[in-house]
């Protein structure tokens, strides 16, 4: 029983804490759109925006101050730039300009911080671009990936009374005094 409760506490906390994490955008094709992403602290040496879609190219790196040209996907050239270069605060939010429907896309913020030469994965954000006249502009919502979460939870706790229910039921059975059987068993002890 308890192999199965470490399952769903484990289910249930990567589902939770991984919908949380994903943030979703939709945008009108021609919008600039801001993906949002703030790290831990201030002492950041690279920052690096990228789409698994997209193989070893990126969207945007910058390092030690500068952007880095080299390794950069051809359709964000001249399109994308920092909120903030100097990353006050630790925002290290993309500006992608004149969105098209080709930049759907999950989209990641890596950065590296201080002496650790490792680049850290800050968050994801989904973006969606509708075609011209498809929707009324730029909204963000973060509650969808709460939402799926809440649903998952609520499934999980279900079922996970209706297998405490059932165990408890099974056993009221199995020790029915009523039971001839059980009736035996209880007067040899």
């Amino acid at each position: 029983m308890s192999a199965v409760t470490a399952s769903l506490c484990s289910t249930l906390m990567f589902v939770l804490f991984v919908s949380a994490d994903q943030k979703n955008i939709t945008a009108e094709s021609g919008q600039d759109v801001t993906l949002t992403c703030r790290a831990p602290n201030n002492n950041i040496r690279v920052v690096e925006w990228s789409r698994a879609d997209l193989g070893d190219k990126h969207v945007l790196l910058y390092r030690d101050g500068h952007f880095v040209p080299e390794g950069q996907h051809p359709s964000f050239k001249n399109r994308v730039d920092l909120q903030d270069r100097q990353m006050k605060d630790g925002d290290v939010s993309l500006i992608l300009k004149d969105v098209t429907t080709a930049d759907n896309g999950a989209y990641e913020c890596h950065v590296l911080m201080g002496e650790i030469n490792l680049l850290k994965l800050i968050n994801s954000t989904y973006l969606h671009v509708d075609p011209p006249g498809q929707t009324g502009g730029d909204t963000e919502d973060g509650s969808v990936g709460l939402i799926i979460g809440l649903i998952v939870f609520l499934l999980l706790v279900t079922a996970f009374g209706a297998v405490v229910v059932g165990f408890f039921k099974y056993r009221k059975k199995k020790l029915n005094p009523a039971d001839p059987h059980v009736a035996e068993h209880l007067q040899s002890e």
